[in-house]
């Protein structure tokens, strides 16, 4: 398991919900435009009760260790195997 500053920082911008406060976020940060990856909300948010919905743009961290696993016809989507971690929504 990466410790927490091993983790890479990413913009994105979220395009659905999941059960169980997961959602589907497509990244906007360069290198990464073709990647979906799946992720939760930190426990901060959570605490203070910071609601995320689809179109909000938001920063998430990454373990450096996951791998993509391809996900739709030709490969246009790339799908991240680990799960991401929502830590800040810009107002």
């Amino acid at each position: 398991m990466a410790k927490d500053n091993d983790k890479i920082e990413l913009d994105g911008v979220v395009e659905s919900t999941l059960p169980g406060s997961r959602f589907v976020i497509s990244l906007s940060t360069e290198g990464f435009e073709n990647i979906k990856v799946r992720a939760r909300l930190s426990g901060k948010m959570r605490m203070h009760y910071i609601r995320i919905v689809p179109g909000d743009n938001v920063r998430l961290q990454i373990s450096p260790t996951g791998q993509v696993v391809s996900s739709g016809p030709n490969n246009e989507d790339l799908v991240m195997e680990d799960e991401g971690l929502i830590t800040y929504r810009p107002r």
